[in-house]
């Protein structure tokens, strides 16, 4: 619906629309007529529209919109058509100047988000290189990336997703880099939603993946800028949503997970040893408690001498099968483990020390559990923290091949492991296979997978996400040969 030349009538659907009591409208006395400011209270910078409206139009002759155009001191003044469009000017946190008489509103920029600093993300935690994380403002997120890619060929598209929450979702991509059709299949399956309200980027997760029951995640997260940042210029796809810290990327590849940020501003022995311990660590946190279930029910030849004797004399005594066992005190650690999660900080802490000291010492004393049940399943869950982004899905696979060892001993665990991997192999999700570049083997992308080569040496972009522009490293014929002669 148009605006109308009568301030009344505007005011009257207007009103309708906006009945809650934080919405302001200002009446705006002027020497041939008047005006109406609309804003909402909590949202709005009053003391900036006092400046660039109010002040400019006292006891001004308004008779046509270049003459509001000259008056407004505004960086962010726009023309409004439309009643709907109004709405949502002032739904966004600006104002709506109407002037009786014109058939043309403005949008006032003046909104006032409350947000908090920017600071070191806790899931991303570094030694060296760049502390900066995202925070809930998208204007902030986005400001921090513009100040690492200096270039015009960084694109940022704007998308409102919810019919209620109005929520700005950007796509964010370097043009030239990115692989050819992948924004506009992201930005056609986006618009291809009506959903209420988009709170948070995980919602945006579960809409665009392809693969809905999916063991494993489809599309990366990241809460730094340097990390996106990274993850652009090796030619992938970014989305940030408003009110989110948290980034996605895409297409994501499994081998990301054991890539830390501070994998590339340390030395490479130092990255390559460190990536190593987190291959190890993830496969033990695995593996472990289900080997030693089916070692201690059907293979008992597997388990050394000295540490079968150990074993022997310390589940004497216990009422619960090697199986149940294992299950009962994986249940209790998972249990701590959420607990700690949810509960107030400082309780937290408190109920990680009682649970994890006194509950595990009380139940091996007590003769519950083992005591080489319980180091097992704490080795298990710090081996798993090596890589915190596996964790949800590393948590349900220790349970189903616990129960598979339990039951079918050695060859369940290794049809139960086969049977993963094949999965893993066969799974791919936006064109890219989750493996890659191991399955289907890239041999110049093994480069940067689970060890790295210097900065040099990776001179090219990942072959597997199909940039069009491959190189992004040359070194000067000069340079190099100064290079090779010293």
């Amino acid at each position: 619906m148009k605006l109308s030349t009568s301030l009344d009538k505007n005011l009257k659907i207007l009103k309708k629309e906006f009945t809650s009591f934080d919405v302001i409208f200002h009446d705006i006395t002027l020497k041939n007529g008047k005006g109406v400011l609309i804003f909402i209270d909590s949202l709005t910078d009053k003391m900036l529209l006092s400046k660039t409206v109010l002040s400019p139009l006292s006891n001004q002759s308004i008779t046509d919109e270049k003459k509001v155009e000259k008056l407004l001191l505004n960086a962010e003044l726009k023309k409004v058509k439309e009643l709907l469009e109004g709405i949502d000017t002032i739904t966004n946190g600006n104002a709506l100047l109407i002037i009786d008489g014109l058939t043309t509103a403005f949008s006032v920029g003046a909104k006032r988000i409350e947000k908090r600093a920017i600071t070191e993300p806790p899931t991303s935690v570094v030694l060296k290189g760049p502390r900066e994380g995202f925070v809930e403002d998208i204007t902030c997120n986005l400001s921090l990336l513009r100040r690492r890619l200096k270039t015009p060929k960084f694109q940022i598209e704007n998308l409102s997703i919810g019919k209620q929450s109005k929520t700005t979702v950007c796509i964010c991509y370097i043009k030239g880099i990115v692989k050819k059709g992948l924004p506009k299949k992201i930005r056609e399956k986006l618009k291809s939603f009506e959903i209420d309200a988009i709170l948070d980027s995980s919602y945006i997760t579960r809409l665009i993946s392809e693969h809905s029951h999916a063991l494993f995640k489809q599309i990366g997260t990241t809460e730094k800028p340097d990390v996106l940042v990274s993850k652009l210029l090796e030619g992938r796809l970014a989305i940030i949503v408003d009110g989110s810290p948290m980034a996605l990327t895409l297409p994501y590849m499994l081998l990301e997970d054991f890539q830390s940020p501070e994998d590339y501003y340390t030395s490479v022995y130092k990255t390559n040893f460190a990536r190593l311990i987190r291959v190890i660590s993830v496969f033990l946190s695995l593996a472990l408690p289900s080997f030693y279930v089916s070692a201690q029910l059907f293979h008992l030849q597997l388990i050394p001498l000295p540490f079968l004797l150990t074993i022997v004399n310390s589940i004497k005594g216990i009422p619960l099968s090697p199986s149940l066992e294992m299950f009962f005190t994986l249940l209790i650690f998972e249990i701590l483990n959420e607990s700690s999660l949810r509960m107030p900080k400082y309780v937290g802490m408190v109920v990680s020390i009682v649970g994890g000291l006194v509950l595990g010492e009380t139940a091996v004393n007590a003769g519950i559990i083992s005591a080489p049940a319980l180091m097992i399943i704490a080795l298990s869950g710090i081996c798993l923290y090596t890589v915190p982004d596996l964790l949800q899905t590393f948590s349900i696979l220790r349970f189903l091949f616990l129960v598979i060892a339990g039951t079918l001993g050695g060859y369940g665990l290794v049809l139960g492991l086969a049977s993963l991997l094949i999965y893993m192999v066969s799974f791919e999700t936006f064109e890219t296979p989750l493996l890659a570049p191991f399955s289907p083997l890239v041999k110049k992308d093994l480069k940067d997978s689970f060890y790295k080569e210097t900065l040099i040496s990776l001179n090219k972009r990942p072959t597997v996400l199909k940039s069009k522009n491959k190189t992004r490293l040359k070194i000067k014929e000069k340079l190099n040969e100064k290079r090779t002669d010293r």
